[in-house]
C-alpha cells in the first residue's frame, strides 16, 4: 500500500475511533451501548475481536481482562510503541474506560478458527515443542507453560493465552520486545527473555505454538499462587 494511502485511511479510522470511545448514550436498537464504542477495535482485531485474516493483528476476544488492560496501558503510556493508531485511541482515555474496554473483550467467548497449517521440518518443530513444554535450564530460559499455564491458554488475571495466535504475530512481538518497541512494567520479564532467545529459537517456538489447536475450553486458568520464575511487573505476585 502506498504510504499516502495508508496514512488517509489511518488518519480515517483514527477519527471513528475518537468519535465511538467519545459517544455516550443507548444504541438505536437499545442494546448494549459499550459494544458500539469498541467496533472501531474490530477493524484491526476482528469481528468481536477475534482477531483479522491477515494473521498479524491478535485476537483478544476472551483474554484475561488484566492482560488486556495493561496492554492499553502500555500503549496509553507510550511502553509499546509498535502501533501509533493504538497510541492515539487510547491516549486521553482514563483507567477506568480502558477498564471496562478489557472487560468488554474479556467476556467474549468466541469459536478459534483451526491451526495454521506448519511449514517447518519436525526438528524445528520438536526444539519448538521442548521451549514452550520444558524451556531451556542451561540458558536460563523459561518454559513458556511455566507462566502462561499448563493448557498455554493464559493465567487470570494478566497472563495470556499463547494458543490460537499467527505465526506471524508472535514473531512479530518477539521482534518488537528484542528491539525495546514492546516494552511493559519493570521489570519486563517477556523482554529479559526475548533477548535470550535466538531468532532459530523463536522461530521454532511460534511454528509450533501456532500449529496447536486451541481446546474446546480455553478460557485462562484460575490465578495462581505457585511463584513464576521470572518477577514480572505487570503480574505482581505475594512472595
Amino acid at each position: 500500500m502506498r504510504t499516502t494511502t495508508k496514512s488517509s485511511l489511518l488518519a480515517a479510522l483514527a477519527l471513528l475511533c475518537a468519535s465511538a470511545f467519545g459517544a455516550g448514550g443507548a444504541t438505536a436498537d437499545g442494546s448494549n451501548p459499550f459494544a458500539a464504542k469498541v467496533a472501531p477495535c474490530m477493524s484491526c482485531h476482528g469481528k468481536e475481536g477475534r482477531a483479522a485474516a491477515d494473521g498479524y493483528y491478535p485476537r483478544i476476544a476472551g483474554k484475561p481482562a488484566g492482560y488486556l488492560y495493561n496492554q492499553l496501558i502500555n500503549f496509553r503510556e507510550g511502553r509499546r510503541q509498535q502501533y501509533p493508531l493504538m497510541t492515539y485511541m487510547v491516549q486521553h482515555l482514563s483507567d477506568d474506560y480502558l477498564k471496562a474496554m478489557a472487560q468488554h473483550f474479556a467476556d467474549q467467548h468466541v469459536p478459534y478458527p483451526p491451526p495454521q497449517p506448519s511449514d517447518v521440518t519436525a526438528a524445528v518443530l520438536e526444539r519448538g515443542r521442548q521451549l514452550v513444554v520444558a524451556g531451556d535450564p542451561s540458558r536460563k530460559i523459561p518454559a513458556c507453560a511455566a507462566c502462561h499455564g499448563e493448557a498455554l491458554t493464559g493465567v487470570n488475571p494478566g497472563i495470556p493465552g499463547l494458543l490460537g495466535l499467527p505465526r506471524d504475530y508472535i514473531n512479530g512481538q518477539f521482534g518488537a520486545w528484542r528491539e525495546n518497541a514492546r516494552k511493559a512494567a519493570m521489570p519486563d520479564c517477556m523482554g529479559e527473555i526475548a533477548r535470550h532467545l535466538s531468532v532459530e529459537d523463536i522461530s521454532a517456538a511460534s511454528a509450533w505454538l501456532s500449529s496447536r489447536p486451541v481446546p474446546a475450553d480455553a478460557s485462562p486458568a484460575a490465578p495462581t499462587k505457585v511463584k513464576l520464575p521470572l518477577a514480572c511487573g505487570s503480574y505482581p505476585q505475594n512472595p
